[in-house]
């Protein structure tokens, strides 16, 4: 059986495909950059990779025999020293600077090429996971109002704007009003603007609470940063004085399935997927 690399940033994703492989016997390893604080990384094969040895990493991968890789979760930028880079990152390290200037998706798509380019199969993480995927429709015991539905369709218009231009996957919209937009700087933080200064332009204190949307861009490669939502999601919503979350489903990951239904229950909010 072929053997996968998680090559593993931030969040939740990674551990649970990592215990998802482990359980399934499929031959695996974890890669993990810098040195991140893994915490849960003591039970799993580990391979260790710097942003400044892409020709290391490359021969570990070969040595371990693996042929396919998955990238799950958030890595920030790093910052390389130029002198400390081997041979392969030089070669590939003007490929990545030109694709940062142009979005997060150029990215990925530039670091799965060079994958593919030494020989390995890229799979996305619910290809690995299939019961990752967002469902259609309501997924918990509340559905959007009328009001709400409007909103979400506003905010999926603006999604779909932004997504065009590389920059964003999610958006809250309350009333006809866009609260916030996602950027580089992700959802959290967007969820936490709202929170802080999206009451007062809430024009009917007893009209539609608002509501987040979270997509992948158009045209996007599903295989890298597919939109994912969690019970994480579930209390950032709700802290935003959000009514629920909305999502394109089939092009969102929803981690942990029914911690993450029954997080929105108890919040007495809906998590909604639309076709």
């Amino acid at each position: 059986m072929e053997r996968i690399a998680i090559i593993s940033g931030a969040g939740g994703l990674p551990p649970l495909l990592a215990a998802h492989l482990k359980a399934e016997e499929r031959p695996y390893s974890v890669v993990r950059f810098g040195g991140m604080a893994l915490e849960w990384i003591s039970d799993h094969p580990l391979i260790e990779a710097e942003f400044t040895g892409f020709g290391a990493l490359f021969e570990a991968l070969s040595s371990s025999g693996v042929t396919r890789v998955c990238f799950a979760g958030g890595m920030k930028r790093p910052t390389i020293d130029p002198t400390l880079i081997d041979a392969k990152t030089a070669e590939i390290a003007p490929r990545l600077i030109a694709s940062m200037n142009k979005g997060d998706d150029a990215t990925l798509r530039e670091v799965a090429k060079i994958f593919e380019e030494e020989g390995l199969i890229v799979e996305a993480a619910h290809e690995v996971m299939p019961a990752l995927l967002a469902r259609d429709g309501a997924q918990g015991a509340f559905s959007p109002s009328p009001d709400d539905l409007g909103d979400i369709d506003r905010a999926r218009q603006i999604v779909n704007a932004l997504g065009a231009v590389d920059v964003g996957q999610g958006a809250v919209v309350a009333q006809g009003i866009c609260l916030g937009l996602e950027s580089i700087q992700g959802t959290d933080a967007m969820l936490s603007f709202v929170a802080e200064t999206g009451g007062a332009f809430r024009r009917d204190p007893k009209g539609a609470k608002g509501v987040l949307w979270k997509a992948a861009k158009p045209g996007q490669d599903l295989r890298m940063d597919m939109p994912a939502l969690g019970p994480d999601s579930i209390a950032a919503a709700k802290a935003a004085g959000l009514a629920g979350i909305a999502y394109a489903a089939g092009k969102v990951m929803i981690l942990d399935r029914s911690a993450t239904i029954a997080a929105a229950d108890e919040a007495q909010m809906f998590l909604f997927g639309q076709v």
